[in-house]
């Protein structure tokens, strides 16, 4: 099994239907202990699909805008194993006005939340755990690759996202002399509680599997959960700094196929 015995704390789980839920899910059948994380309201979710993955694990505090969470995570992961051997950072959230072509007007403030959350946060989980990871660890943050393009609806979060990855190579740089490993996970667009938050997400869903080679199914979150699996075990020893692409390569094509019997646009003489 990819991960017997290694101990690994996945972030972000909510639901059953959660992207992290079935990454806990899948891990655990490949051999890893696990814990989860939780916080505020949303803990009690947490808590509840817990009771579905076997073994139950336990759900630790983790709000990521309180600083003195992090310590405290760490004392009491410490207390519970002798390391860490995986981290899954699964965390994101931007306010509605930071969204859904509201880009040129969205304020400061609800930047600086989106940014906190969804992309510091990896830095603050990765510097608090670091001195419990052994040589060969791995920490792995699930993206939405925005290096080049500019998405329709995304707006701030994936300004956002843009800076994930950057973060990623900066903390593979400063981890990788102690040995730890820093990928992202550049998924599709797969339906989860968050995903119906986004204003234009079925757009974007319904548009996806036409241009990406390998088709894809939204609903279908097994692909993105094997490959974080993988990104986690011993599997990628040499690998950091990336962004490993699960999206049935849509990434690498520039435009959906052209249907050589599609009638062409009328020229109505204002071509040069």
């Amino acid at each position: 099994m990819l991960l017997e015995g290694k101990n690994v704390l996945v972030t972000g789980v909510l639901t059953p239907q959660s992207i992290a839920y079935l990454v806990a899910e899948v891990a655990q059948q490949q051999g890893a202990n696990i814990l989860l994380t939780g916080f505020g309201r949303g803990k009690s979710l947490t808590e509840r699909s817990a009771k579905r993955l076997d073994p139950e694990p336990d759900v630790l505090e983790l709000d990521v805008t309180n600083p003195e969470h992090f310590p405290r995570l760490r004392d009491e992961i410490a207390r519970r194993w002798d390391r860490v051997d995986g981290v899954l950072h699964a965390i994101a959230f931007a306010p509605e006005d930071a969204l859904g072509g509201n880009f040129l007007h969205t304020p400061w403030e609800s930047v600086q939340t989106a940014f906190r959350i969804s992309t510091f946060s990896l830095k603050e989980l990765a510097t608090t755990l670091a001195p419990l990871m052994p040589p060969g660890s791995s920490i792995v943050t699930l993206d939405f690759d925005n290096t080049v393009n500019a998405w329709p609806i995304y707006d701030w979060m994936g300004v956002c996202k843009a800076a994930l990855t950057s973060t990623v190579r900066y903390l593979a740089r400063d981890l990788g002399p102690k040995g730890i490993r820093v990928n992202s996970l550049a998924a599709g667009p797969l339906m989860t509680m968050a995903a119906k938050s986004i204003p234009g997400f079925k757009t974007l869903e319904r548009r996806w599997p036409k241009q990406a080679p390998l088709g894809w199914d939204s609903r279908n979150h097994m692909a993105v959960a094997r490959t974080a699996v993988a990104l986690l075990s011993d599997w990628f020893a040499a690998t950091t700094g990336e962004m490993i692409h699960v999206d049935g390569g849509y990434h690498a094509v520039g435009a959906a196929p052209i249907d050589p019997d599609e009638p062409e646009p009328e020229n109505n003489g204002n071509e040069s």
